[in-house]
């Protein structure tokens, strides 16, 4: 079979990009060895988000006297159940994709892919048979998974990554999570949530410790006020799984420390599925885990991309679906202009919300910028109050000089719903001022980002 595009794997990069494609009018095939959607819908981005809604209503319920509730009889949760929903959700996204496919006229290919000479992909199905394609142009699409560390070997059972967290068969009451990354912080919150004793350790100094100082010590003070223990500037050096449980061996500033759970969670970053897919024998171009690309995602060899997790840059949903889009369109001849990796928005799901773009305070003064900085505490916000959600704050930083919108740092209820406002207006060069002028509707969790600003430029009303 010959195509226009063939596109490896389906996840949020690869189909989107072959959507695009067909929009575009390219004869377009897509191949996947599991389930459309990917990571991102099956394991990822959409059944974490289904656990942790499970959890945040189950917050409610237990807190409902807060908003002048009464509940008769004891408030409790059916674990399995939780996670079947999660299950069930995940998998009509992934029935939605398959609709897409259907929609868009694109061919669907189960099975393993692997790039080959002359613009050819050879697909292993199932059973075993190999089946040639070829297209002008191919995509690599085909993401990340779990890194898994030499000193922390997953068995799947005591040792785990992000997969089998999500599908545990019974609760754990005790476990550790090695890694306070997105991932690790999601998932720390969704089983503290449902009663689990939770331990976070993390190598570096703060949690979450690509977000904005100040976002990291108020989020680790909503953890800790949870009941989640936090370790940080500590390392586990091994465990041991010869018991029932797991012991984890940990480094400290103090000294080693030996944590006992039933489970540990691994949440020590990805590793792009790169491996095995042809990439040595076409010769295209790798270099610490990705595949190297220009800023249209032509590969080193003619007539081959990559998109996603397994090109330099942030390992993000919305960033492959983005890349995908670009380089499908420059294929198609259209004016696109290359990817501003210093605009992408960075979310973290759990209670409280993370969500910032651009510039941290501290990254700001090392590039040399006379700063402008605001705060504005959803404890001021009448929104927050009514709505029993006062944690957190909105965080601006501005350049003195031209008023260009550096960063944007939220934590709080909803936050992940609000940062669009300062992606859109930093990508069209909006002033702090402007800001100002666009008014924001009352009372809304949104007015916190005007009022930050106007903290800013010494205008703040309500603090």
């Amino acid at each position: 079979m010959k195509y226009d595009i063939i596109v490896l794997g389906s996840g949020p990069g690869g189909y989107v990009t072959a959507i695009r494609a067909s929009q575009l009018g390219f004869k377009v095939a897509i191949v996947e060895k599991e389930n459309l959607g990917g990571i991102c819908l099956n394991w990822g981005c959409i059944p974490t988000k289904a656990l942790l809604k499970s959890a945040q209503v189950f917050d409610y319920l237990k807190h409902a006297s807060d908003y002048g509730l009464t509940i008769t009889g004891e408030v409790d949760k059916d674990f399995n159940a939780v996670i079947q929903r999660s299950r069930n959700v995940a998998e009509s996204m992934s029935k939605g994709v398959q609709f897409l496919m259907s929609k868009n006229k694109i061919d669907i290919i189960n099975g393993f892919g692997k790039v080959k000479a002359n613009k050819t992909v050879e697909v292993t199905l199932a059973d075993g048979k190999v089946e040639n394609y070829t297209a002008d142009h191919i995509i690599i699409a085909t993401g990340a998974r779990s890194r898994e560390l030499p000193n922390l070997p997953q068995d799947g059972k005591k040792v785990i990554g992000y997969r089998q967290a999500m599908t545990l068969p019974e609760q754990p009451k005790k476990l550790i999570v090695v890694g306070s990354g997105a991932i690790g912080v999601e998932f720390a919150h969704f089983y503290n949530s449902m009663g689990t004793d939770v331990t976070i350790v993390e190598f570096m100094p703060n949690i979450v410790p690509v977000e904005d100082e100040d976002i990291s010590k108020q989020f680790e003070r909503s953890l800790k006020k949870s009941g989640i223990k936090i370790m940080t500037n500590s390392s586990v050096e091994k465990v041991d799984t010869t018991g029932e449980g797991v012991k984890a061996y940990v480094k400290t500033a103090k000294g080693e420390e030996v944590l006992e759970a039933d489970v540990l969670l691994s949440a020590v970053g990805i590793k792009s599925n790169i491996e095995n897919i042809g990439l040595e024998e076409l010769g295209i171009a790798t270099d610490r885990d990705k595949i190297l690309v220009d800023k249209y995602y032509q590969t080193n060899v003619p007539g081959y991309y990559a998109i996603g997790d397994v090109v330099p840059g942030q390992a993000l949903a919305h960033v492959a679906s983005a890349e995908g889009i670009l380089c499908v369109e420059k294929i198609a001849g259209l004016h696109v202009e290359p990817l501003d990796y210093g605009n992408i928005p960075g979310c973290t799901y759990a209670t409280p919300e993370i969500a910032s773009v651009g510039l941290t305070e501290k990254k700001a003064v090392e590039a040399g910028y006379d700063i402008k900085v605001g705060k504005f505490p959803f404890s001021a916000s009448g929104k927050a109050k009514a709505a029993g959600t006062p944690d957190g704050f909105v965080k601006v930083i501005f350049d003195a000089k031209y008023g260009e919108w550096l960063g944007c740092h939220m934590i709080g209820a909803g936050v992940t719903d609000m940062i669009a406002e300062a992606v859109v207006a930093r990508k069209l060069e909006t002033t702090g001022h402007e800001i100002l002028k666009a008014v924001h509707p009352h009372p809304t969790m949104s007015e916190a980002v005007m009022e930050a600003v106007a903290a800013a430029y010494g205008e703040v009303i309500h603090l």
